[in-house]
């Protein structure tokens, strides 16, 4: 049996694509910074094989302990999700907080580096594997008061890049999925709780469903071993850009 860790599994994206590869016949390595989210994941999935670590990516030292201490049916990665990540507040650059900034460049770039890295020697030493990391449309198109957040998913699309080119040597596939407008937790966290403006972003349309993410990569992930989906733009319907959506 295969063995899939996806970070930030604890909700939107992350949790729903545990439940999709749970089901396409994975084992799972769940990850995330609330364990009872994760257990309860967890037994939702009664019958598939999953072992919960509970860390923050930004945080290397603890990242590095968790991982080593995966036991020896869990350590063998076949499918990496670089899924954890974050968005705080929507400001221009001359009123940012330099906090927020940290958490997204932190959680985003340094810390989707951190789980690959730690990953990796074991991929590399059986030349093999296969790792997505979930990007943005903000990483391809900057817009008013997202700059900070879009840096950080345009570093997160150029670090794919160097990694399918630095790993291509090893048989390890990357790749990178940009979802647009997807109706998770998200805006609460970019809008620090205010969970009645986060609710507008969604309104007057069909926004996409974490499933819907989760969908897409469940098909990357299953197709045979010459096949690279290397990218993915995914939007709803009714998005034509990043800041641009057709309402009504």
């Amino acid at each position: 049996m295969k063995t899939a860790f996806i970070t930030g599994a604890s909700s939107g994206i992350g949790r729903a694509t545990a439940v999709a590869l749970g089901k396409a016949g994975f084992q799972l390595v769940v990850t995330g910074r609330r364990r009872e989210r994760l257990e309860a994941l967890a037994q939702e999935l009664a019958g598939v094989p999953v072992h919960i670590l509970t860390f923050d990516v930004r945080d290397r030292a603890a990242t590095e302990a968790a991982i080593a201490s995966l036991p020896a049916e869990f350590a063998e990665v076949d499918v990496l999700i670089n899924n954890a990540g974050n968005a705080h507040g929507l400001a221009p650059i001359q009123d940012g907080d330099p906090a927020d900034w940290d958490a997204m460049l932190d959680g985003n770039v340094k810390g989707l580096l951190y789980v690959s890295k730690a990953l990796l020697p074991t991929m590399t030493r059986r030349q093999s594997g296969h790792i997505i990391n979930i990007g943005s449309v903000a990483g391809h198109e900057t817009y008013p008061n997202g700059n900070v957040y879009c840096a950080s998913k345009a570093a997160v699309a150029a670090i794919t890049k160097g990694m399918r080119l630095d790993l291509l040597p090893h048989h390890i596939r990357v790749a990178e999925v940009n979802p647009g407008a997807v109706e998770t937790e998200f805006s609460q966290v970019r809008f620090k709780g205010d969970t009645d403006r986060a609710a507008t972003v969604y309104k007057g349309f069909e926004p996409l469903q974490a499933e819907d993410v989760a969908d897409v990569i469940q098909f990357m992930v299953t197709r045979p071993p010459h096949v690279n989906i290397a990218e993915v733009l995914l939007f709803p319907a009714a998005q034509g850009a990043a800041t641009t959506i057709q309402k009504g």
